[in-house]
């Protein structure tokens, strides 16, 4: 399962994959490109039934870090002595603890934010994919705006569409597969330098969900991003841009791919 990706960047630097949130497109990463391109090759890619990703079902979170695997395979990327930063935000943070935990030895440094080691209960999440295989995705836009953002933040609309826009098995087959995941275990085998980023006013992953995965990960950093909710490198990325690019810095070389 090779999903739909675009590069940016400069095509000799070392490469950083950046995985999105349940509901969006690889566009919820533009606030960061232009910082990120200076230095990085970036990798972004769509989850199943999103933005250009065909959809899909019957998929755990471990398959699609196998899908990032076969993409880096695809290019050339992450082989030998040559590693790749990852970057995610909430589900695409679960496909990046999925994939350091599948190949240690692959990934140079990562960036969980807004994400989870469980994401509440696996009933609410067969509950929402009912919902949006019987309705589409219309009938969860209110609720994700007040999950997604604080009141009033004006650029909610663009990031709304991306959720308009999703085919409603690929997203429905991505709330079943965040029902089955838990890591909680085995935090302790993440190997990759980490840093956690939490919106201080997350409903749907607050800081206590980063604060596991902190204190699981060795050596982990925290940062608590005050004035964002979920999707705080859309509301915030002044602070979350600036800590993501400084932990890559200081976490990799140009020895990776």
């Amino acid at each position: 399962m090779i999903p739909h990706h675009r590069f940016d960047g400069p095509p000799d630097a070392p490469v950083v994959v950046l995985g999105p949130s349940l509901g969006t497109t690889l566009d919820l990463w533009e606030p960061q490109l232009a910082a990120l391109t200076r230095t990085w090759r970036v990798l972004r890619y769509d989850l199943p039934g999103h933005g250009g990703s065909p959809a899909a079902s019957g998929f755990t979170i471990n398959d699609l870090a196998a899908g990032v695997l076969a993409l880096l395979d695809r290019h050339g990327l992450a082989q030998g002595d040559r590693r790749v930063a990852y970057a995610g935000v909430s589900l695409g943070g679960a496909v990046g603890t999925a994939l350091a935990l599948r190949a240690p030895d692959r990934v140079a440094s990562l960036v969980l934010c807004c994400t989870s080691a469980r994401f509440g209960t696996a009933e609410s999440w067969r509950e929402r994919a009912a919902l949006v295989r019987a309705e589409g995705t219309k009938p969860l836009v209110e609720a994700t705006r007040s999950r997604w953002f604080t009141a009033g933040f004006p650029g909610a609309e663009r990031y709304l569409d991306m959720l308009r826009g999703a085919d409603p098995e690929g997203y429905a087959a991505c709330c079943d597969a965040l029902a089955a995941f838990d890591v909680r275990d085995r935090l302790g085998e993440v190997r990759a330098p980490t840093l956690v980023i939490a919106g201080a006013e997350d409903p749907a992953t607050p800081p206590a969900h980063a604060e596991v995965l902190a204190e699981g990960i060795p050596d982990a950093a925290l940062l608590v991003v005050p004035g964002a909710a979920h999707l705080a490198t859309a509301e915030r990325p002044d602070v979350v841009t600036e800590a993501i690019v400084r932990h890559l810095t200081t976490t990799t070389s140009r020895r990776t791919a």
